[in-house]
């Protein structure tokens, strides 16, 4: 049998393991925006994370849920599809940079490291605060209502600062 058609490496792994390891090297990308892998691994990474870019610059709930479940961890998920995203608006491919580092020392691998390519006017954080706010808060329910209102009124009650008492020198030392 002939390899026709089939793309993509299989890392003498099955289906689960390799899935598994590109969903961590695409959560480490995302936290790190920039990590040492092999060059074959920075090469399968990189057409991997093209395609959640892809869905997350659709911005809507369908893509966000299907950029949420292939990552492990939900913060990378959170921080690709409201920070990162923002940052490959004027592109429309090609997210990443795989640049070759020599051989590894222990058994003569290829590595390379893969970083993202951002726009260069991009600032981390900035559409993400924009985004936040934008968000409303749910009404408080019944209960949370009565005890904000006892809260309020306990602090009404409450004098802003106690007073202190006047003490002298000479009444700690006699």
């Amino acid at each position: 049998m002939h390899r026709h058609s089939n793309i993509g490496k299989k890392f003498s792994r099955a289906a689960a393991p390799r899935r598994a390891l590109m969903r961590g090297l695409v959560d480490s990308l995302i936290l790190y925006e920039r990590i040492e892998t092999t060059e074959i691994k920075a090469k399968e990474l990189a057409r991997t994370f093209d395609k959640l870019v892809t869905k997350a610059k659709k911005q809507d709930l369908h893509n966000y849920r299907q950029v949420l479940s292939f990552t492990i961890n939900p913060i990378a998920a959170e921080k690709l599809n409201t920070d990162l995203v923002h940052g490959f608006q004027s592109r429309n491919s090609g997210y990443t940079r795989v640049v070759k580092t020599g051989k590894r020392l222990g058994d003569g691998a290829e590595m390379a490291v893969i970083e993202l390519i951002l726009d260069a006017d991009y600032t981390p954080g900035s559409k993400q605060a924009e985004a936040k706010k934008t968000v409303a808060k749910k009404p408080p329910r019944k209960h949370q209502l009565s005890q904000l209102l006892r809260l309020k009124q306990l602090r009404l009650k409450l004098p802003l600062s106690l007073p202190q008492k006047e003490q002298n020198n000479e009444d700690i030392f006699s």
